[in-house]
């Protein structure tokens, strides 16, 4: 991640118009001094994702600025806080808090953001280049100010996976690399996708659906917030689909159950868990009764928590640092 602390006042406007000089003109809306702003940058798969927060200004991105070349990409961006409004051509549409709109870098185009009362701007973007989006776009040249505003099931998703993607917290099948494509299916649907891509929508949302249910199941292991009924009101959908999303994972039952007791196994070799009753860890993470969970924790790991506690507790006298669970797993295999 790179990040640009900004800053606040005329030095921070200066900083920010000579990094931005061959792309846009930048037009502060309040008086210098009271200009502030803030970016973060990072690389993510085929992808750069920003995040920005901005006192009032305007971005102008003349068609002497496009002739410059150098930026023929995408790029997709969620209002968070704020107001956005964004102008190409004769196409206009205005940002607020959940609102997603597509803009094509390659043509000439005006930004105008407002923050909150007397807060910044606060917004996140995704840049793709011309090559992932455009194939998937039934017009490339004219998507431009598409957007999705916050109330729509996919505007959803897509918001849902910009906070995943900056701060990743559960490993995702495929990677950053597919939650990117996923989304640019997702994006050329609002836009308007060729057909090819149409049946990718389809397959693009599970993806992306199952992702984002999955980060929820990992945050509530410890609640029981994760009965088919909730999840389904929660995220919005049949249980059928709830089903047919876990298919793969060998059912949702199956699939939380397995989360507990991996769960269970970092608190398990964890140091500030060692005095925890093994009845309390088992109740936190919603088992019936210590023996259930001894029974389901051998099941899936051969061996039972005490067991795992004492080769935890071998292992740190043995080399001085607490291990990870594969340490202890390969130790057992050795044996």
């Amino acid at each position: 991640m790179s990040a640009d602390e900004g800053g606040r006042g005329a030095h921070a406007l200066a900083q920010l118009r000579a990094a931005t000089a061959g792309i846009c003109d930048v037009i502060p809306l309040t008086a210098d001094d009271d200009f502030h702003v803030s970016t973060a940058t990072m690389a993510c798969g085929n992808a750069l994702l920003v995040e920005s927060f901005a006192s009032a200004l305007e971005y102008d991105r003349t068609p002497a600025h496009v002739a410059r070349g150098g930026l023929d990409h995408y790029q997709v961006t969620l209002c968070l806080r704020g107001e956005m409004r964004f102008a190409s051509g004769r196409r206009e549409v205005t940002l607020r808090p959940g609102d997603i709109c597509l803009i094509d870098m390659a043509q000439p185009n005006h930004t105008v953001l407002t923050g909150a009362g007397d807060d910044r701007a606060h917004l996140m973007a995704l840049i793709l280049s011309r090559p992932v989006l455009a194939p998937r776009l039934a017009h490339p040249d004219s998507a431009t100010a598409s957007s999705l505003p916050a109330s729509h099931h996919h505007a959803r998703l897509l918001a849902s996976q910009f906070a995943a993607l900056w701060q990743p917290t559960v490993p995702e099948a495929g990677g950053p690399a597919a939650t990117i494509e996923a989304m640019a299916d997702i994006i050329a649907g609002a836009a308007g996708s060729v057909v090819e891509v149409d049946g990718a929508i389809e397959r693009a949302e599970r993806h992306l659906y199952l992702a984002m249910i999955k980060r929820h199941i990992a945050a509530n292991l410890d609640t029981d917030a994760l009965a088919v009924q909730d999840l389904c009101r929660r995220f919005q959908i049949s249980r059928a689909s709830l089903y047919r999303l876990f298919e793969a994972d060998g059912g949702l039952a199956h699939y939380v159950q397995e989360q507990r007791l991996n769960r269970g196994l970092m608190l398990l070799i964890s140091p500030a868990s060692r005095d925890k009753r093994l009845i309390d860890l088992a109740v936190d993470l919603q088992f019936s009764s210590d023996s259930t969970f001894v029974r389901a924790f051998r099941r899936q790991f051969g061996l039972t928590p005490g067991e795992i506690r004492n080769m935890s507790e071998a292992w740190i006298r043995d080399h001085g640092e607490v291990p990870g669970p594969d340490d202890l797993l390969h130790r057992l295999g050795r044996h």
